[in-house]
């Protein structure tokens, strides 16, 4: 079943004539008779008919697999007052004169232009108040975007601001919250529509600040039109969506438009390789960078204890007009989370939030605070014996995420590291191999499994990650399951073999997930609680 997610309780009240005239259109034919009735007024939009409320314009867009068009009928029954679409979407409704609720679609009201999605988020910015020219969306946002790393960062700072006693939203991959409000995310970023009425709700709810993570489909597909980010992070680059993008070059051009002053006020950059460094050349914003290259304006020095130190002068980006003002920062911090990688989206929180305005002290006690991201390195060990390995799931689902990831793990791993690895289906092909290749470096044992084989043969996913593993060419032990919850139990297993304590069993790809997708039918399924299990019934007086 669809679920709708929050809408604000008072949104303008547009007339149809004033949406045409946003777009650039002529005012539309009203619906109905010729006895002139009362002009539609606007109070929504919608891209799923089946979420269709009274008063709002319908986005029949075209997809990948039908036209938004065919399901006007619907949309207009429950409600909808006007319809947004292209001309192969009006031809549509008007050709499905079919009874009485094709004869009130093809007699709605249509908004007509040669691209809807184009121009879905701009007019959703408007319906909800939150376009540039009604006072923007009237609280600070923060865009995070980057292949890994974007639900950590947004989590540390999410934490941070609320240890700061900043009332905060948050938009991502695991979840979505208003304030106190907790939803299930159903992608990463929301379409236009969902994403400007969960704003405007923030707004009436008094949120101060949204972080929000910024995916490269969200870029690409106009989700995140029509708002202007008052800082927006890079965390990295490295291979992940090429199915989309075709090529890096087209994923970082993706990535990089999030620093083009139509979608963003400011920026900052981590410094990792030559991809940080291009975004930093070429953004069209002021930005600052943070990392550990000597050229980064904000340093990270790794001390043995697990600290480190966060030094170096950066322009305030609040005053990039106004004389280039320094910001000069040195702190010593640490992250509550495991890992280099962990270190370095701290410190690109911590840099976040003293250009937001908040003092270093502050910041290094607010940034401390656990920001409980789940299936992030999650820690699912089960309490009450030193005898059993210890338990890790994380999210970990291309080759350079798997590598650090693993290379994070090692040391906290004296009796050998064994990994529990697949790769999705209908997903980016190239970087299954090296994936297996990256699993074989760093572990002792490899299980390799499915993950969300999806519509795509099992097996053959499973081959080409088992392919790049064997290429390697390492001593990793390889063992192939389909069953990714027999996988886990044979990970526990071998872990148990190798001796129990002081092995980790690291369960990646899947994180927060809790359904395993199959041939078009999802089925519940959480490592978490997969692994949780094995390892108790691995436990002394479990059964094996």
């Amino acid at each position: 079943m669809t679920v709708a997610g929050p809408r604000p309780k008072a949104p303008p009240a547009r007339s149809l004539a004033d949406v045409a005239e946003w777009l650039g259109l002529p005012t539309p034919p009203l619906a109905g008779s010729s006895s002139a009735p009362p002009e539609p007024v606007v109070t929504g939009v919608c891209l799923d008919s089946r979420t269709v409320r009274p008063g709002d314009l319908y986005a029949a867009l075209p997809g990948e697999h039908t036209h938004g068009a065919r399901f006007a009928a619907g949309a207009v029954d429950r409600g909808a007052v006007a319809i947004l679409t292209d001309p192969a979407g009006s031809a549509l409704i008007d050709a499905a004169v079919d009874g009485d609720s094709g004869v009130a679609a093809a007699s709605a009201s249509r908004l007509v232009v040669a691209d809807p999605r184009a121009v879905l988020g701009e007019v959703s910015a408007y319906l909800y108040g939150n376009a540039v020219t009604d006072g923007g969306a009237g609280l600070t946002l923060v865009g995070v975007t980057g292949t890994n790393g974007k639900t950590t960062t947004a989590y540390l700072l999410d934490g941070a601001l609320a240890a700061l006693g900043v009332r905060t939203g948050l938009i991502g991959t695991v979840e979505t919250r208003v304030a106190n409000e907790r939803i299930r995310s159903a992608r990463t970023t929301p379409e236009a529509p969902d994403l400007h009425a969960l704003i405007a709700t923030m707004r009436e709810r008094a949120v101060a600040t949204c972080v929000m993570e910024v995916s490269s489909h969200a870029l690409t597909l106009h989700r995140v039109d029509g708002l202007l980010f008052d800082l927006a992070l890079f965390t990295n680059l490295s291979q992940d969506h090429l199915d989309m993008h075709g090529t890096m070059e087209d994923y970082f051009a993706a990535k990089s438009s999030l620093f083009t002053p139509q979608r963003a006020r400011a920026g900052i950059v981590y410094l990792a390789d030559d991809w940080g460094r291009r975004l930093s050349e070429l953004a069209g914003i002021p930005v600052v960078t943070v990392g550990e290259m000597p050229e980064a304006d904000y340093r990270i020095a790794m001390n043995v204890n697990g600290t480190f130190r966060l030094s170096g002068a950066g322009a305030d980006l609040r005053a990039a007009t106004s004389g280039r003002q320094r910001i000069t920062v040195d702190l010593t911090l640490k992250s509550a989370l495991p890992g280099r990688f962990n270190a370095a989206n701290t410190a690109l929180a911590a840099i976040a939030l003293i250009q937001l305005g908040y003092a270093a002290d502050d910041v290094s006690r607010a940034i401390l605070t656990d920001p409980h991201v789940p299936g992030r390195m999650e820690d699912v060990s089960v309490a009450g014996s030193a005898d059993r390995p210890r338990g890790i799931v994380d999210y970990a689902h291309t080759p350079d995420a798997v590598e650090v990831a693993l290379k994070a793990l090692r040391p906290e791993a004296p009796g050998g590291l064994v990994v529990v690895l697949g790769a999705g289906g209908d997903r980016d092909r190239g970087k299954r191999a090296a994936m297996g290749a990256a699993a074989a470096h760093g572990a002792r044992v490899v299980v390799v499994t499915d993950d969300n084989p999806r519509s795509e043969d099992p097996a053959a996913i499973r081959a080409a990650v088992l392919q790049g593993a064997r290429a390697a060419g390492t001593a990793a032990r390889l063992i192939e399951t389909a069953d990714r919850r027999d996988a886990i139990r044979r990970a526990v297993a071998e872990a148990m073999e190798l001796g129990g304590r002081g092995v980790v069993v690291a369960v990646v790809g899947k994180g927060h997930e809790t359904g395993q997708e199959i041939a078009g039918v999802v089925h519940p399924f959480d490592d978490r609680v997969e692994l949780r299990a094995a390892l108790a019934a691995a436990a002394p007086g479990g059964s094996r």
